[in-house]
């Protein structure tokens, strides 16, 4: 019974091994492909309303891709979802490779659709089978490390772009080819009986969900409008340095803020990083004209992002669909929605919306503290029992350094 005990946990650590590098592999590849489409586009000069079309549509078709890769994992097996998944993002970085000889807008349009809908299709699955594979102490360091290894591998992968686009692409479609072969070595167990079926209906009447889901949804279109302002206000080259600013702090950051919700419990955290991010709009909305603030804004906004990533679209859904003894699927399929609604906010607002950078992040300082509301009335999704034995843990631990110190 030992033995058998044992080959169970080495199997399902192998699992939750392949389903991480499967999303690090399909997050980093993301990075990559939406990199070579900035470039491409930029090439071809495109209009405003041509970037709604192209990107900001394809933002909407990773939701609504999402939404019916979730719905169609009730239907047949999760792992023919994640096989197709895989497929068609390794066939969509392939077709990435045409786009520098594509001189119509409809043909990048079109590559860009199939690019979507090939992302959104299984990442609900994948993430619910992340969700499933993994304890409620353990979710988010592993969240965070994902997240971290994704923002490093991909900038390493562009590397390649100093060569030359094609071998960056290539280099993309055989990375995203791994990522279908690292596929075959998971074995899906029979986990059926496990877990409920559920609506998207009773989901959005979770009231534990609905209060957690509104300050994301909240916080993406501030965040859409913002990026919106800074865009038409900051210089270019001033707008990538505060874009990589940003990045590297958000990578480090989620896997700190994975690391510290298994200890402080998931709400915490969150509340932190709205907290720190008002006081970052507040002081960009003061001193908007100095360089520094905007450095400042910059470090504190790439903070909050990792937060909010691990929080809202890698561990909370999982604990919460986890609580509810169901599958996590439609959980994390309409939990990740806000984060690609916030980029098509930018795209559709981008021609028509525009305020003094002071007003606009007064406004959104406004509505931070309004999108923190819910939070105080939302249960923590790390169950109390957990944290009260870290708590008892850490006063076991200085107990025994206050016996040793004196003995």
């Amino acid at each position: 019974m030992l033995k058998r005990a044992l080959n169970e946990a080495l199997a399902r650590q192998k699992e939750l091994f392949v389903v991480a590098f499967l999303l690090v592999n399909s997050l980093s590849g993301y990075f990559i492909d939406r990199r070579h489409m900035d470039i491409v586009l930029r090439g071809l000069n495109t209009t405003a309303a041509q970037n709604l079309a192209i990107l900001g549509v394809h933002d909407l078709l990773i939701i609504g891709s999402s939404l019916t890769g979730a719905w169609l994992s009730t239907k047949i097996k999760r792992s023919i979802v994640l096989y197709l998944w895989m497929i068609l993002g390794t066939v969509s970085s392939i077709l990435i490779c045409f786009l520098p000889h594509l001189l119509l807008i409809q043909h990048v349009q079109m590559i860009s659709f199939f690019w979507g809908i090939s992302f959104g299709l299984g990442m609900p699955s994948c993430l619910a089978y992340f969700g499933e594979l993994t304890k409620f102490e353990n979710r988010g360091y592993i969240a965070g490390l994902i997240f971290f290894v994704a923002s490093a591998a991909a900038p390493l992968l562009l590397m390649v772009l100093t060569i030359s686009f094609e071998m960056s692409v290539l280099t993309s479609v055989v990375w995203r080819a791994i990522g279908l072969i690292a596929l075959v070595l998971l074995k899906e167990k029979s986990i059926e009986e496990k877990y409920k079926r559920t609506s998207f209906r009773l989901i959005l009447r979770d009231r534990q969900f609905l209060l957690y889901i509104i300050p994301w949804f909240m916080f993406s279109c501030i965040y859409g409008f913002q990026k919106v302002t800074l865009e038409h206000t900051v210089d270019v080259n001033v707008y990538e340095i505060l874009r990589v600013i940003q990045s590297s702090f958000g990578a480090v950051s989620a896997f700190l803020s994975g690391t510290l919700c298994g200890r402080f419990g998931r709400k915490k955290v969150i509340i932190y990083g709205f907290v720190s991010l008002g006081v970052a709009y507040a002081l960009v909305s003061i001193a908007s004209a100095s360089i520094i603030s905007l450095y400042f804004y910059s470090i504190i906004d790439g903070i909050a992002w990792g937060i909010f990533i691990v929080m809202f679209v890698l561990v909370l859904w999982g604990d919460i669909s986890m609580n509810d003894k169901a599958y996590g699927e439609k959980y994390y399929a309409i939990g990740g929605a806000p984060f690609f609604f916030a980029d098509f906010v930018g795209f559709l607002s981008a021609p028509y919306l525009w305020f003094p950078i002071n007003a606009a992040f007064s406004v959104a300082s406004f509505f931070l503290f309004l999108a923190v509301v819910p939070l105080m009335f939302a249960p923590e999704t790390l169950p109390e029992k957990k944290l009260r034995e870290r708590e008892l843990r850490s006063y076991i631990e200085k107990a025994k350094k206050v016996k040793e110190k004196f003995t």
